[in-house]
């Protein structure tokens, strides 16, 4: 009862008067702003983006580090081993000083060399066939920081992005398409049976912690919990170690609890894999732009010489009457040279424009040849291109794919009898792609 001298306050279920304007109960609406975000949260907390060109991007990178492992396999030991000129002291002193990981120098034996050689070219195998790609990530990221940070004044640019995208990659999920691993779950599904029950998988995840315990139980260099590592305050031994306890959480959650543990699990999932993306993308702009505008301010690359001198250099021309013939036409070293400033510095500018970006990928793609049959750098050329096709659009990448799974089904029919569907339905081109 409302007292005496204040006005009475309508109940909520006292109907309004006669003539009196309704109150809205509807909630506000959302504005444009709201709606932005609210996507954008969407998107990048909903699935892990592009998997196409991350699963390109990691049999580019794999490809590539496994062709030139076996290359300098005649010459591991001097590149890498106890016969380099730069002798595991030297490479201690300069870990101490840099911070890097390595596990070369935890034995000064051949024998502790050649294993971990090995364990660098299968991991680079298994991870390019896409097989248990959480943890060949993990294993193709030690064997390259391993081998490169045994003898950094060894290599190149390409050297560089391996080691960059090597990192990178343990964070992505690369394995959706194109793998083994994919291949295993679509196969557990048409037969009903549960994807997560990977016996091979937590045997090796059980192997390597093992591994890594006794590593940390002797004292083995490198292996801190704080201080310097990937990360600032997070040592390499327990970087290694929560990947490897993140790993055993995520097999625990699929066979265990399926509900939301997991769906919070896919959504950390996917920002990490959405986040490492971007820095990947970002890297491969940075890289660029860093090249053409260092090239701007060079005067060779001002007066449009610059690509004819390495013509000249023995240690640049595999083929010298090739580059002979090439070097003879002051048109084409004037072409080249501005082009090659015009396309790096314009690239990241491109990304905006569709259509632009795709033409000018093709233009890097054919300049990264010429570079690896001109100058006789494959390697270098390879790492970049295949730091390029995170650019690729995803129905050109569905669309070769497809004709991929039509020839190899076609070759298996010529030798056998074939599965009805030769393409999975995931890699069929869309209608109008």
């Amino acid at each position: 009862m409302a007292s005496s001298g204040s006005p009475a306050t309508p109940s909520s279920d006292t109907p309004p008067s006669p003539g009196a304007p309704e109150r809205s109960t509807s909630p506000l609406p959302e504005t444009r702003i709201e709606r932005l975000v609210g996507r954008g949260f969407r998107l990048v907390t909903g699935r892990a983006m592009a998997p196409y060109q991350t699963a390109v991007v990691r049999i580019g990178f794999a490809a590539t580090w496994l062709l030139f492992l076996l290359r300098e396999w005649p010459h591991r030991a001097v590149l890498y081993g106890p016969d380099s000129p730069f002798s595991l002291d030297m490479a201690r002193r300069l870990l101490d000083g840099n911070h890097a990981f390595s596990v070369l120098p935890w034995s000064d034996g051949r024998g502790w060399f050649e294993v971990v050689y090995l364990l660098a070219i299968v991991s680079a195998a298994l991870l390019m066939l896409g097989w248990r790609t959480r943890t060949m990530s993990v294993l193709f990221m030690i064997g390259v920081l391993s081998l490169q940070n045994r003898s950094v004044f060894i290599g190149d640019g390409g050297d560089n992005i391996i080691h960059l995208m090597s990192m990178y990659l343990v964070l992505t999920r690369c394995g959706q398409v194109w793998s083994l691993d994919a291949r295993r779950a679509r196969r557990a599904a048409e037969r009903g049976e549960d994807a997560g029950r990977d016996l091979p998988g937590i045997a090796l995840w059980a192997v390597l912690g093992l591994a890594l315990a006794v590593a940390q139980l002797l004292g083995c260099y490198g292996l801190s919990w704080f201080g310097h590592g990937p990360f600032p305050y997070v040592g390499w031994g327990l970087a290694l170690w929560l990947l490897w306890a993140a790993h055993g959480l995520r097999w625990v959650v699929d066979r265990r609890a399926p509900g939301e543990p997991r769906t919070v699990l896919d959504v950390l999932g996917a920002v990490l894999h959405n986040g490492a993306l971007l820095v990947i993308m970002v890297e491969v702009c940075l890289v660029y732009a860093t090249a053409g505008w260092f090239k701007i301010q060079g005067s060779r690359w001002q007066d449009g010489t610059a690509v004819y001198y390495p013509m000249h250099l023995d240690y640049f021309s595999p083929w010298p009457e090739l580059s002979g013939l090439f070097a003879t036409s002051g048109l084409l070293v004037l072409l080249f040279t501005y082009g090659t400033v015009i396309v790096q510095v314009a690239f990241p500018f491109t990304l905006f424009n569709r259509r632009l970006k795709n033409a000018l990928l093709v233009v890097m793609v054919c300049e990264h040849l010429s570079i690896a049959f001109l100058l006789g750098l494959p390697f270098f050329s390879a790492a970049m291109i295949a730091a390029d096709l995170v650019f690729l659009p995803t129905p050109f990448l569905i669309r070769v794919g497809g004709r991929i799974s039509a020839l190899r089904a076609r070759s298996v029919r010529r030798g056998g009898p074939a599965e009805p569907s030769a393409v999975p339905e995931g890699e069929r081109a869309p209608a109008g792609a």
